[in-house]
């Protein structure tokens, strides 16, 4: 089965973000920013990619194709996942984590309140039957469903005897992403 992990640079410093990733396994990173800055200089596209090949970890760039920014005044994730860039960035990471490990990597430190997690890795579990894990920022490694329950935890919805897990989860997606302006 293939793995893949997702990881926040958030506001680390380079050895702190290193220790996290490598610590993780990770031989591929797979920057999945839509626009690939940051104030942080180490985290800026050109010299993230530098400093990881110094490492022996591959960068790759998919923020093109993976990226949470809409062009649309409404960004919606519901017509995101069906665009055919969506779909080929999502073959191609899946062609990476059959070579190595891959991380999604993205700038928000908790991957409840990233694409990552509500776009990508929620389309990945559900249409391609991966389930990725999320490095933490403490470098805890969080499996998705462990995410999933800690979203149903925050929404309140962890126990209803009238609802199924999916349609519990479903419903904590939706109430995640409308917090962040977001359809789902």
């Amino acid at each position: 089965m293939q793995q893949i992990m997702t990881v926040g640079h958030s506001n680390h410093d380079w050895l702190t973000f290193l220790s996290l990733i490598k610590g993780a396994g990770v031989q591929t990173l797979v920057d999945v920013r839509s626009k690939p800055w940051s104030r942080q200089p180490h985290f800026r596209q050109k010299e993230l990619a530098k400093r990881l090949e110094a490492c022996g970890i591959s960068y790759v760039f998919l923020g093109d194709k993976l990226g949470g920014l809409s062009d649309d005044p409404v960004t919606d994730y519901r017509k995101m996942e069906k665009a055919s860039g969506f779909l080929a960035g999502i073959e191609q990471l899946l062609d990476i984590a059959g070579q190595a490990i891959p991380a999604l990597m993205c700038s928000e430190h908790d991957p409840l309140t990233c694409h990552r997690f509500l776009l990508i890795s929620r389309h990945l579990a559900g249409k391609c039957g991966v389930q990725p894990s999320h490095i933490l920022r403490d470098g805890t490694i969080e499996r998705q469903t462990e995410t999933e329950d800690r979203l149903m935890v925050g929404w309140g919805k962890e126990r209803d005897l009238l609802q199924s897990r999916s349609e519990r989860l479903t419903a904590a997606y939706r109430l995640q992403a409308r917090k962040q302006g977001i359809l789902l």
